[in-house]
């Protein structure tokens, strides 16, 4: 199981600690690491419901805080990446501004960790049913082949993301996707006991419960999007939180349309 990445953005005033040990250590450590972050919605309701979950209060990182399933994009991701394919739309999308060596396949390594961290923390299989048996796997995703499920891409939508400021020990370049309730295929009942706890909260009963900074925002980010159009949209701008000369920012990255093939 990856470490969240929930802890994307600075709380008010918060003063950040300087890293210790050499420039070059530090920078390397410091890097942020991709990540990626699921929010389910249950829109069967007037008032959209979206998945949280407690960590546990012994956890070093954010203990007790209630977050989004997500965590760290694992290597198994990257080479399964090579056989899923991720809608031009969102590859696009996910391609903008992206640090470091920007690839279709590490577009799609990103989405897919978002499914497979839900399924891990949360029990929740969001794919589509094999139409042969899944071949013997070694990897995270065994547990997820094993139940006869493969991946669905085309239910995952990315839709905001943010970078760790500077001076965490741990440093997370996240993206942030959310799936519709209804794309649930399958539920284990199970899950890796990061979360203590899981609830469909509604947006009034999230607020008031201990959640990050970031948390708040990206889902206000989400329900905003989601009352004012299906959400979907590949030319929708997506935001993107940041720092940049010690001030955080709030960017949006414009995806370019898609081309009219007619």
């Amino acid at each position: 199981m990856s470490r969240s990445p929930d802890d994307a953005a600075p709380e008010p005033g918060a003063t950040l600690p300087v890293p210790a040990g050499s420039a070059t250590d530090t920078a390397r450590r410091m890097r942020p690491k991709d990540a990626a972050t699921l929010i389910v919605v249950d829109r069967s309701d007037a008032v959209p419901r979206v998945l949280m979950g407690r960590r546990r209060a012994d956890l070093v990182f954010m203990p007790g805080k209630y977050v989004f399933p997500g965590g760290r994009v694992d290597a198994s991701d990257k080479q399964l990446a090579a056989s899923c394919a991720l809608s031009e739309a969102e590859t696009a999308k996910l391609l903008l501004e992206m640090k470091g060596e920007p690839s279709p396949a590490r577009a799609t390594a990103l989405a897919l960790a978002a499914i497979r961290e839900t399924f891990e923390e949360a029990g929740l299989v969001i794919g589509q049913g094999l139409t042969a048996p899944a071949e013997p796997r070694n990897d995270p995703w065994q547990g997820f082949f094993a139940l006869g499920f493969a991946p669905r891409l085309d239910a995952v939508r990315f839709f905001a993301r943010a970078i760790t400021p500077p001076g965490r020990s741990r440093r997370f370049d996240t993206r942030f996707f959310w799936a519709d309730a209804a794309r649930i295929a399958h539920r284990t009942g199970s899950s890796d006991g990061e979360l203590s706890g899981l609830h469909w909260l509604t947006a009034e009963e999230a607020r008031a419960h201990d959640v990050a900074t970031i948390t708040r925002v990206i889902l206000e980010d989400l329900l905003e999007r989601l009352a004012h159009a299906d959400g979907i949209e590949s030319d929708v701008a997506v935001p993107f939180y940041h720092q940049r000369n010690g001030s955080f920012r709030r960017d949006l990255l414009h995806a370019q349309p898609a081309p009219d093939r007619a």
